[in-house]
């Protein structure tokens, strides 16, 4: 009988941990978007939330049809006018005004590299904030992560060239993305991953709308409407949808961590579309990575069947 509890939570941690990289394969193409895009960034950012939202509508339909179908009693229904939703499509409002602007004063290999800072946040965060003490074994698997994607980007970094206004950008980037995964983590306890995507997209992209209204708003032609839809649909409805599922089944820690996949995915797809050459360095910093997130994986993994008995906080509170 032990063995059978300490068994079950596997399944789906292993579901939203293929959930959770998927996500992150996605959502690497979003810097090639915003490069490509005939729109001003905050523009591009505007248009990825507004043509995500019909998509995300759709889902959240499906979603409470699916829960009236297995009777769910009205009452356990938490409120979804919680303050939490505004603080997230908040946070992730400037995380892609600034992200986004950063792409455009900075190299996408910098920025990108900026941005996914987000974990250190994130472990301090979840520390202060929810108890979560990170394990030694999980430290020195994130500096291994972090310490990989230095080798994936330091050809372009050593290059030179890039503002520092746009690294300061791209740093700011990784602030407001830890914040939104904290908070998102907080209500996929609560909420079905369907009204969480719609309720933060939707707060994100109104408040976006009056900066984009004073750059370019509107594409000269099909080709940057697609690029525009491609970004909504990559990033948006599959990228951060798959991410926001598999926050409800892994720690804000963990999940961040999987999230340097994004950088990865970034220098394949810069590879494939600009012709992007990855170079030895860099081939072995996408191995440090994976190794590093296969640590992580281990070791939380490890703390979770030790504490079996006792929840995690960062689902119990």
């Amino acid at each position: 009988m032990p063995e059978n509890t300490q068994a079950a939570p596997v399944r789906p941690q292993f579901a939203a941990l293929i959930a959770l990289f998927a996500g992150a394969l996605a959502i690497g193409a979003s810097g090639i978007f915003v490069r490509l895009s005939q729109t001003g960034p905050t523009a591009t950012a505007f248009w990825r939330g507004a043509l995500a939202l019909p998509f995300l509508a759709v889902w959240v339909l499906l979603e409470r049809r699916g829960r009236a179908a297995r009777a769910a009693p009205p009452a356990a229904a938490p409120s979804r006018r919680e303050p939490l939703f505004l603080w997230a499509g908040v946070f992730f409002a400037g995380d892609l005004a600034l992200w986004h602007s950063s792409l455009l004063l900075t190299s996408i290999a910098a920025s990108t590299l900026e941005a996914n800072c987000a974990p250190i946040f994130v472990t301090l965060a979840a520390w202060v904030l929810w108890g979560e003490r990170p394990r030694l074994g999980f430290l020195l698997a994130l500096a291994g992560a972090f310490a990989g994607m230095l080798l994936i980007l330091a050809p372009k970094l050593g290059a030179g060239g890039h503002a520092l206004l746009g690294d300061a950008l791209g740093l700011g980037t990784a602030c407001c993305y830890a914040a939104y995964i904290l908070a998102v983590a907080r209500l996929r306890t609560r909420h079905g991953t369907a009204i969480v995507m719609f309720n933060t997209t939707l707060v994100f992209t109104v408040l976006l709308l009056p900066l984009a209204l004073g750059q370019k708003f509107l594409p000269d032609n099909l080709h940057g409407w697609l690029l525009l839809a491609g970004c909504a649909l990559s990033a948006q409805v599959i990228g951060q949808s798959l991410i926001a599922y598999a926050l409800a089944h892994l720690p804000a820690t963990f999940g961040a961590v999987g999230l340097y996949v994004q950088v990865i995915a970034a220098a394949i797809y810069a590879r494939l579309l600009l012709d992007e050459r990855l170079t030895t360095l860099q081939l072995a910093g996408g191995l440090v990575v994976l190794v590093a997130i296969a640590l992580a994986r281990t070791t939380q993994v490890a703390h979770a069947s030790s504490q079996s008995s006792t929840p995690r906080h960062s689902e119990s509170r």
